[in-house]
């Protein structure tokens, strides 16, 4: 007899897995980062083709395997299906959806990692907030919440309202983060600074984020 478990969670990448079948990885609140395989989900009427979709964000029912977990049954909540039809939206998406993969463990409490991931694509759907604030708020809070955000740099000269972005940034709840909008100045300075902490303390190259460095000169 099987033993089922159900999991909350986003899906953060789908690979093609032979002819029908895929892997997905899944940014879970209860086993961390964990990865599934779902039978059949490139079949045409398949009810996993959609849902096993980067974005996907729901209740995912898996039975465990003997290299990998399986998904039975899936009930999405959230498809984010306008940033997945936005160019642009979706490429911010695939380089947050990438931190995230990076920065994630199995069985590690991710909760907040999580939650971060799915308040900043709810983020880039919102036309008030630009996408590049969306994206340097997400990468310091990424930060933060894993421990190596170490907050305005003393030597670095910044302007008040840069350092007092970055302040809130830090110390806010997650749910908070994405209610201010900044001068073209100060995101000047933010970009500069979270190249900063990108190199030092990130310290990967991810091919999400040349192409979208790529998008924003083209356009």
């Amino acid at each position: 007899m099987q033993d089922f478990i159900e999991v909350t969670g986003m899906v953060l990448k789908a690979v093609p897995v032979l002819e029908m079948d895929k892997r997905i990885t899944i940014l879970t609140k209860e086993r961390g980062k964990i990865s599934a395989f779902a039978r059949g989900a490139k079949r045409q009427g398949s009810r996993f083709m959609a849902a096993t979709n980067p974005f996907c964000y729901g209740t995912f029912r898996l039975y465990e395997g003997k290299t990998a977990y399986n998904l039975s049954d899936v009930k999405i909540d959230q498809y984010f299906e306008s940033l997945r039809e936005d160019f642009e939206g979706a490429f911010y998406g695939m380089y947050f959806t990438d931190v995230a993969d990076y920065y994630a463990r199995e069985n590690n409490d991710e909760k907040e990692l999580l939650k971060l991931l799915y308040v900043s694509l709810k983020a880039l759907e919102k036309d008030s907030i630009p996408n590049e604030l969306v994206q340097y708020i997400f990468e310091m809070k990424t930060l933060t919440v894993n421990g190596e955000f170490p907050g305005v740099i003393a030597e670095h000269e910044l302007m008040d309202s840069t350092a007092y972005a970055i302040g809130y940034v830090q110390n806010s709840p997650i749910e908070k983060l994405y209610t201010f909008t900044v001068s073209d100045e100060v995101l000047g300075e933010l970009e500069r600074e979270c190249d900063h902490y990108r190199k030092k303390y990130i310290g990967h190259n991810f091919k999400s984020l040349e192409i979208l460095k790529n998008c924003r000169l083209k356009n």
